[in-house]
């Protein structure tokens, strides 16, 4: 990680590591999680409890769809019920959201290395590789491939390998603060991400990238005026 002379007392990272859901993708669309709740016949309070305690064990690949989805449901279901549930959830995953999207392609022609690191099931992966929309990236790292899950800290020092970057050198965006804290105690930079204003302003006070992120956000912004 080095000073940027031209920019005050900001840091410039060498590698910016993306987390995807809500990050690079858009929060589920409430539909779908309706429609995932009906088709277990459950309270959307209770279902929303059930879908995330199990959730870490789904994204490791402990858990195998018919398996996660079962358990959510605390009862067995039928196949054609696991194959609606896991359509209906892979799909809900998959809307981008494109200011961040184009920034991390931006980032990455501009000769940033950039890195995605996900807590993801394998069908949700699936549905993301179908979709054909996700930048690429100088290394990808989904929990479902190697067992493992943020806030592990073995996932992160597997990404930092896979991506050549040492923790000093790295910012990592992720809008979960026990994985924020997770990265920090590795020496990483971290941001947790709520927005991408939120996002400039943070960058703004402490980061230099090649490719700004508020030209991003008010291209975004324009196009939906």
């Amino acid at each position: 990680m080095k000073l940027c002379h031209n920019c005050g007392l900001r840091i410039h990272p060498s590698a910016i590591i993306f987390d995807y859901g809500q990050v690079l993708c858009r929060p589920q669309p409430p539909a779908d999680r309706a429609a995932m709740a009906d088709v277990l016949q459950m309270p959307a309070a209770d279902f929303d409890a059930t879908y995330w305690r199990f959730r870490l064990a789904y994204d490791a690949a402990d858990l195998d769809a018919a398996a996660y989805w079962n358990k959510v449901a605390q009862r067995p279901l039928v196949q054609d019920q696991i194959d609606q549930l896991t359509e209906i959830d892979g799909r809900s995953w998959t809307h981008p959201d494109e200011v961040m999207t184009n920034w991390a392609r931006q980032l990455r022609a501009a000769g940033m290395r950039t890195a995605l690191l996900s807590n993801m099931p394998l069908p949700v992966r699936q549905h993301l590789d179908r979709a054909g929309w996700l930048p690429e990236f100088d290394y990808r790292l989904f929990s479902c491939d190697v067992h493992l899950t943020k806030p592990g800290l073995e996932i992160y020092q597997l990404c930092l390998r896979g991506l050549g970057a040492s923790a000093s050198d790295s910012l990592f965006l992720d809008d979960r603060p026990e994985n924020v804290c997770a990265a920090e105690a590795l020496g990483m930079h971290s941001i947790l991400f709520t927005t991408p204003g939120e996002l400039t302003s943070h960058l703004d006070r402490r980061f230099a990238t090649p490719a700004p992120l508020i030209a991003t956000v008010k291209s975004g912004d324009e196009k939906n005026l």
